[in-house]
Protein backbone atom coordinates (compact mmCIF):
# COMPACT_ATOMS: atom_id res chain seq x y z
CA UNK A 1 0.00 0.00 0.00
CA UNK A 2 1.38 3.12 -1.20
CA UNK A 3 0.78 6.36 1.24
CA UNK A 4 -1.30 9.31 -0.14
CA UNK A 5 0.77 12.35 -2.00
CA UNK A 6 2.94 14.68 0.80
CA UNK A 7 0.05 17.87 1.28
CA UNK A 8 1.97 20.64 3.59
CA UNK A 9 -0.35 23.08 3.80
CA UNK A 10 -4.52 22.51 3.49
CA UNK A 11 -5.60 23.61 0.35
CA UNK A 12 -8.51 25.51 1.42
CA UNK A 13 -8.11 29.07 3.11
CA UNK A 14 -9.32 28.90 6.69
CA UNK A 15 -11.63 31.91 6.12
CA UNK A 16 -13.48 29.69 3.05
CA UNK A 17 -13.33 26.39 4.77
CA UNK A 18 -17.33 25.55 6.46
CA UNK A 19 -15.71 23.40 8.71
CA UNK A 20 -13.14 25.10 10.24
CA UNK A 21 -16.06 28.32 10.79
CA UNK A 22 -18.40 25.25 12.80
CA UNK A 23 -14.89 24.06 14.96
CA UNK A 24 -14.84 27.92 15.55
CA UNK A 25 -18.43 27.87 17.07
CA UNK A 26 -18.79 24.60 18.77
CA UNK A 27 -15.20 23.73 19.18
CA UNK A 28 -14.00 23.83 22.83
CA UNK A 29 -15.06 21.09 25.18
CA UNK A 30 -17.73 23.27 27.50
CA UNK A 31 -19.64 23.55 24.23
CA UNK A 32 -18.92 20.04 22.79
CA UNK A 33 -20.00 18.54 26.63
CA UNK A 34 -23.43 21.27 26.69
CA UNK A 35 -24.27 20.25 23.51
CA UNK A 36 -24.12 16.90 24.24
CA UNK A 37 -26.37 16.63 27.48
CA UNK A 38 -28.76 18.80 25.01
CA UNK A 39 -29.21 16.15 22.67
CA UNK A 40 -29.90 13.52 25.36
CA UNK A 41 -32.78 15.80 26.44
CA UNK A 42 -31.02 18.01 29.03
CA UNK A 43 -32.36 21.88 28.92
CA UNK A 44 -32.30 23.37 31.75
CA UNK A 45 -29.36 25.90 32.94
CA UNK A 46 -29.60 23.75 36.36
CA UNK A 47 -30.03 20.76 34.80
CA UNK A 48 -26.69 21.17 32.68
CA UNK A 49 -24.95 22.60 35.68
CA UNK A 50 -25.50 19.84 37.60
CA UNK A 51 -25.05 17.14 34.65
CA UNK A 52 -21.17 18.87 34.05
CA UNK A 53 -20.40 20.24 36.88
CA UNK A 54 -19.27 23.18 34.98
CA UNK A 55 -18.57 26.55 36.64
CA UNK A 56 -22.18 29.06 35.57
CA UNK A 57 -20.56 31.69 34.67
CA UNK A 58 -18.90 29.36 32.15
CA UNK A 59 -22.51 27.73 31.39
CA UNK A 60 -23.77 30.99 31.56
CA UNK A 61 -21.17 32.03 29.01
CA UNK A 62 -21.07 29.10 26.58
CA UNK A 63 -25.74 28.68 26.08
CA UNK A 64 -25.23 32.80 25.39
CA UNK A 65 -23.33 32.16 22.09
CA UNK A 66 -25.60 28.66 21.22
CA UNK A 67 -28.34 31.47 21.57
CA UNK A 68 -26.88 34.26 19.26
CA UNK A 69 -25.59 31.67 16.78
CA UNK A 70 -28.91 29.70 16.42
CA UNK A 71 -28.17 26.25 17.65
CA UNK A 72 -29.75 26.88 20.69
CA UNK A 73 -33.11 28.96 21.83
CA UNK A 74 -33.82 30.63 25.08
CA UNK A 75 -37.61 30.04 25.98
CA UNK A 76 -38.92 31.06 29.53
CA UNK A 77 -40.76 28.62 31.48
CA UNK A 78 -42.87 28.77 34.49
CA UNK A 79 -43.76 25.68 37.29
CA UNK A 80 -46.79 26.36 39.30
CA UNK A 81 -45.59 28.27 42.36
CA UNK A 82 -42.52 29.04 40.93
CA UNK A 83 -40.90 32.44 39.60
CA UNK A 84 -40.14 32.26 35.81
CA UNK A 85 -36.91 30.55 34.10
CA UNK A 86 -35.04 30.03 31.36
CA UNK A 87 -34.46 26.51 29.44
CA UNK A 88 -32.20 25.94 26.66
CA UNK A 89 -33.53 23.74 23.90
CA UNK A 90 -32.05 22.90 20.55
CA UNK A 91 -33.34 24.89 17.69
CA UNK A 92 -33.87 23.17 14.38
CA UNK A 93 -30.44 23.26 13.25
CA UNK A 94 -29.08 22.28 17.11
CA UNK A 95 -31.05 19.20 16.69
CA UNK A 96 -29.03 18.20 12.97
CA UNK A 97 -25.89 18.35 14.64
CA UNK A 98 -27.35 14.86 16.01
CA UNK A 99 -26.10 12.97 12.73
CA UNK A 100 -22.12 14.12 13.32
CA UNK A 101 -22.08 13.48 17.40
CA UNK A 102 -23.80 9.86 16.46
CA UNK A 103 -20.83 9.54 14.32
CA UNK A 104 -18.50 10.60 17.01
CA UNK A 105 -20.35 8.31 19.29
CA UNK A 106 -19.59 5.39 16.84
CA UNK A 107 -15.56 6.36 15.93
CA UNK A 108 -15.52 6.68 19.90
CA UNK A 109 -17.13 3.39 20.62
CA UNK A 110 -14.58 1.70 17.69
CA UNK A 111 -11.35 3.42 18.83
CA UNK A 112 -12.07 4.30 22.29
CA UNK A 113 -14.06 2.25 23.97
CA UNK A 114 -13.18 -0.66 26.57
CA UNK A 115 -16.51 -1.32 26.62
CA UNK A 116 -19.80 -1.58 24.78
CA UNK A 117 -21.35 1.49 24.37
CA UNK A 118 -23.95 2.57 26.43
CA UNK A 119 -26.10 4.41 23.74
CA UNK A 120 -27.30 3.61 20.41
CA UNK A 121 -29.55 4.49 17.58
CA UNK A 122 -32.34 2.24 16.26
CA UNK A 123 -34.64 2.28 14.01
CA UNK A 124 -38.47 2.46 15.33
CA UNK A 125 -39.57 0.23 12.31
CA UNK A 126 -37.68 -2.18 12.16
CA UNK A 127 -35.83 -2.51 15.51
CA UNK A 128 -32.58 -2.27 13.81
CA UNK A 129 -29.28 -0.73 14.91
CA UNK A 130 -28.28 2.05 12.57
CA UNK A 131 -24.90 3.25 12.16
CA UNK A 132 -23.48 6.21 10.31
CA UNK A 133 -22.70 6.14 6.33
CA UNK A 134 -22.02 8.29 3.59
CA UNK A 135 -24.38 7.86 0.97
CA UNK A 136 -24.51 9.20 -2.87
CA UNK A 137 -26.59 11.72 -3.99
CA UNK A 138 -29.36 8.48 -4.56
CA UNK A 139 -28.79 7.61 -1.11
CA UNK A 140 -26.71 4.54 -2.30
CA UNK A 141 -24.38 3.87 0.81
CA UNK A 142 -20.39 4.31 0.02
CA UNK A 143 -17.74 2.40 0.43
CA UNK A 144 -14.13 3.66 1.08
CA UNK A 145 -12.21 2.85 -1.48
CA UNK A 146 -14.58 4.63 -3.47
CA UNK A 147 -14.56 8.26 -1.68
CA UNK A 148 -12.52 11.01 -3.09
CA UNK A 149 -12.16 14.48 -1.74
CA UNK A 150 -12.90 16.93 -4.33
CA UNK A 151 -11.87 21.09 -3.66
CA UNK A 152 -13.16 23.71 -5.67
CA UNK A 153 -10.52 25.47 -7.66
CA UNK A 154 -12.23 28.73 -6.86
CA UNK A 155 -11.41 28.11 -3.38
CA UNK A 156 -8.01 26.92 -3.24
CA UNK A 157 -5.27 29.08 -1.82
CA UNK A 158 -1.74 29.92 -2.75
CA UNK A 159 0.56 27.55 -1.48
CA UNK A 160 -2.29 24.48 -1.09
CA UNK A 161 -0.49 22.36 -4.08
CA UNK A 162 0.27 18.77 -3.62
CA UNK A 163 3.83 17.71 -3.70
CA UNK A 164 5.17 14.36 -4.21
Amino acid sequence: MTDPPLIRRSPVAMRDCNLARSFELIGDRWTLLILRSALYGVRRFDDFQADLDIPRSVLSNRLAALVASGIMERREYREEGQRPRVEYPLSRMGRTLGLPFFAMTQWSDRWLGDRPSPFTLRSKASGQKLSAALVDEGGKPVQASDIEGVIDPAYTKPGGKRRR
